[in-house]
């Protein structure tokens, strides 16, 4: 997740939703310049082969399942 606004907004989203993968901050728009991101919610999947497969809007786990094995594939 990447996310830009304050540390403590962060760090409550982050408890609020009990979420345990890594987290960014996004500070300067890096991430979502890098991988043109202009709406949230927004997932980038990255191939090994460097594909970048960008979707839009919420996803649940077994989309995100599917993706992962796919890029691992």
């Amino acid at each position: 997740m990447a996310w830009s606004g304050s540390d403590a907004e962060f760090q409550a989203f982050i408890d609020r939703h009990g979420l345990t993968f890594t987290q960014l901050s996004d500070d300067d728009g890096a991430v979502y310049d890098r991988f043109a991101i202009p709406i949230q919610p927004a997932v980038v999947v990255v191939q090994p082969d460097g594909h970048v497969e960008t979707l839009f809007g919420a996803v649940d786990e077994p989309l995100i399942d599917q993706l992962v094995g796919d890029a691992l594939a």
